[in-house]
């Protein structure tokens, strides 16, 4: 009986997975290279006006230091996505590595099973041979 592993393995469609891998990194790639490229936010700041009513300069005031907090949310949220894009290219990389050392040692395994089967062929013939030439 196979091991579990092994039958999930074997029902991964490999061709599948090798074929769409390069588009898997360059599409990684493509992200990291627009969000890297992106410029950082602009945090000029534009002072409020004095000539306004006090009313009207506190809630001027209480919206501008609303401003303040949501700009630097936004750099903070620039700073996670760019922090993200370049793992999502360091998972693709990893990715693409692994599938070709996948298909290098599932190609090394076919000719391993082919070499052995040859040996077994031959394993076998000298036993048939030495089994009929044993009895005269």
């Amino acid at each position: 009986m196979p091991a579990p592993w092994l039958t999930v393995l074997q029902s991964v469609p490999w061709s599948d997975v090798i074929r769409n891998a390069p588009k898997v990194a360059d599409g990684a790639r493509k992200l990291w290279n627009a969000v890297a490229k992106k410029p950082p936010q602009d945090e000029s700041v534009v002072e409020p006006t004095t000539a306004a009513a006090a009313p009207q300069a506190d809630s001027v005031a209480a919206l501008h230091a609303r401003c303040e907090a949501m700009e630097g949310a936004i750099a903070d949220l620039d700073a996670q996505m760019l922090a993200s894009s370049e793992l999502i290219k360091a998972l693709a990389d990893q990715n693409a590595q692994l599938v070709q050392r996948i298909e290098s040692n599932r190609v090394r395994w076919s000719w391993l099973l082919a070499a052995v089967a040859v040996v077994g062929v031959v394993a076998l013939a000298a036993l048939v041979w030495i089994g009929r030439h044993a009895h005269v």
